[in-house]
């Protein structure tokens, strides 16, 4: 009999990323970074109020994780409830970062204590799960994100596999769309406090018929 197998993002689910990248946002180019609604695109302003241009944005955020990701600090619990999950269950990070990215992606994560397998992927991100479903074969798989798209994109792929909404940073969690609201997610759950032992009981069949 196969593991069960934890499917997870890696930014505001493992690891901040909105946090430290408004800090070099402010830091090195003089651009404020407020999320006000569930619009990336509004969040980064010029100190003259304007906004940065869509190409700008896509040029930053390339620019942070090319030489930034060191910033990037656990999101409270989740190591260590990554690593518990990992006792029983088989873990994958699948995170939407180029291929050339994936071994620091990995690296990064082994350096705050987190050694899983990482899948990097651009767009939504059913189609990249279905695959490792494909692969791993498991009895039973849960997709742990942050952004409810790609839990839309996994209900419509993968129906079958649990699916917990999880945002684990402050400044977003309250603009983000519900998965859980739109039908597209199991649960919303934005701390790993509560989230872990709701996951233990889904690999562990706690709700099977």
């Amino acid at each position: 009999m196969s593991r069960p197998l934890i499917i997870s993002d890696c930014d505001e689910v493992l690891l901040h990323m909105v946090a430290p990248y408004k800090e070099w946002l402010a830091e090195r180019h003089g651009i404020d970074f407020a999320m006000q609604s569930n619009d990336f695109g509004k969040a980064m302003r010029y100190a003259d109020g304007g906004y940065v241009e869509p190409a700008e944005i896509w040029r930053l955020l390339n620019l942070f994780f090319d030489t930034e990701m060191y910033r990037q600090q656990p999101i409270a619990g989740a190591v260590d409830g990554v690593n518990a999950l990992a006792e029983h269950a088989d873990v994958v990070i699948l995170t939407n970062l180029g291929d050339h990215r994936r071994e620091d992606r990995a690296r990064q994560l082994r350096d705050v204590g987190i050694n899983a397998r990482v899948f990097t992927n651009t767009g939504p991100k059913g189609p990249a799960l279905k695959a490792i479903l494909d692969e791993y074969r498991p009895e039973r798989a849960v997709f742990i994100d942050d952004l409810p798209q790609h839990h839309g994109s996994v209900a419509e792929l993968a129906p079958h596999v649990t699916r917990l909404h999880l945002c684990g940073e402050p400044m977003l969690a309250p603009h983000i769309d519900c998965a859980h609201q739109q039908g597209h997610a199991h649960a919303r759950i934005d701390e790993w406090s509560a989230a872990l032992p709701w996951l233990m009981a889904q690999i562990h069949g706690a709700n099977d018929d």
